[in-house]
């Protein structure tokens, strides 16, 4: 069976692991702030919260935002829960907004329509590793400045709408020359096992703010929020005599360990000459693969403005419909190749359909969703298991459409 998506562990991951567990240090220690800085030089962005997951980053920083009961936050309709469940736990109201066509990212003009001066925060999220158009969304955010009604001190210095970016699938893209993580106010990455790079569980927080924020200030504030508002870490607890701390604050518990980070540093080092260029020179097999048949639609993964980080391929089939899909996903299996489909969007879940969403108020997403088949791409697929996976899916395809 040809797997969707497991990690790549090798020896090198599990000798720098076997040395943390070694070295008397594997909480939240210095090979996680060594992570943390090496991921600020690699995004270029300001500075950069490791924790244990990108969901932790999305909701700690609706809460630093202040954002509550009253207020809206607008994402994609085509997003996985997560990008919603972090918005119910802050007690304010989701404003799901329909995707485009072509990329399966959220609409600018979409967004647009749904600002009103209750919208504290816009999630966009970059789909499969394909950044949003983030130049249009940080315009828009300047442009509607006058609706903006600021409650908490953080919301009067920034003075408008906060571009929290879900970049969960991202890390690694780039956008007019520059990184993810890099483009807008504040990025949140996912380093969870099927990510590109991985750091078994794990996120992180790309802060970038404007001025007047000071980013190091806010990092800092940020760690001690996310380690139950203790004013000190168990890192600097160990200087001689500085036992002693203070809780300034009810924090949360999401720190990351030196365990991940371990996995993580070592992930880093190979991601542009390595990782990548594995990941890419499978999306180019398969375009080469299924350009030659009339029922693909390709993928969109680069433009003169973007080049993705090769996430997720993800292919649709044109003219078909949700049950056909399945089907064909089915047969797909039954070749002995796993491959998966992102996502079901969030309104057709029972707990947000229960509150009121209804999926046929973003057709957009429902065609695309309907559509898509997520095909494996991962570091050990080899050219000859590529070759496999192809086959098994116009063999799939072809017996479905023609019956």
């Amino acid at each position: 069976m040809i797997p969707f998506s497991p990690p790549h562990i090798d020896q090198k991951i599990i000798d720098e692991v076997t040395k943390v567990l070694q070295s008397g240090w594997i909480t939240t220690g210095p090979r996680t702030k060594l992570f943390e800085k090496e991921l600020t030089k690699f995004c270029g962005n300001k500075n950069t919260l490791c924790l244990n997951s990108a969901t932790s980053g999305l909701e700690i920083m609706l809460r630093w935002f202040g954002v509550k009961e009253g207020d809206e936050v607008i994402l994609p309709a085509y997003t996985y829960s997560a990008t919603a469940n972090v918005v119910e736990h802050c007690g304010a109201t989701i404003v799901f907004v329909d995707v485009n066509s072509n990329d399966f990212n959220i609409s600018i003009s979409n967004i647009e329509k749904a600002i009103t001066s209750k919208t504290k925060v816009i999630m966009p999220v970059d789909f499969g590793g394909y950044v949003c158009d983030y130049d249009e969304i940080n315009a828009l955010v300047l442009k509607h400045k006058e609706k903006f009604t600021a409650r908490t001190d953080e919301q009067k210095m920034l003075a408008r709408i906060l571009v929290l970016s879900d970049s969960a699938h991202s890390f690694g893209a780039f956008y007019k020359g520059k990184r993810a993580g890099s483009l807008t106010d504040v990025s949140v990455f996912s380093f969870h096992a099927v990510k590109n790079l991985t750091t078994a569980e794990g996120g992180s927080v790309a802060l970038n703010l404007p001025p007047p924020f000071d980013n190091e200030a806010v990092y800092k504030a940020l760690c001690i929020k996310t380690l139950h508002g203790q004013d000190k870490d168990a890192l600097a607890k160990t200087q001689k005599g500085n036992w002693r701390y203070d809780i300034v604050e009810p924090g949360y518990k999401c720190n990351m360990t030196d365990i991940m980070a371990a996995i993580g540093l070592v992930e880093l080092e190979r991601y542009d000459s390595d990782t990548l260029k594995v990941r890419a020179n499978i999306f180019n097999k398969y375009d080469e693969a299924f350009s030659k048949y009339s029922w693909a639609e390709l993928p969109e993964y680069k433009t003169k403005d973007k080049t993705s980080c090769y996430h997720l391929y993800a292919l649709r089939i044109k003219n078909i419909s949700e049950q056909q899909r399945d089907a064909i996903i089915k047969e797909i299996f039954d070749c002995d190749v796993s491959v998966n489909v992102h996502f079901i969007p969030v309104p057709m879940m029972s707990f947000y359909r229960n509150k009121g969403y209804d999926i046929k108020k973003y057709p957009v997403t429902l065609d695309n969703y309907s559509r898509e088949i997520s095909l494996p791409v991962y570091y050990d697929l080899k050219d000859d298991l590529v070759e496999l996976v192809i086959a098994a899916v116009i063999r799939s395809v072809e017996k479905v459409i023609t019956g």
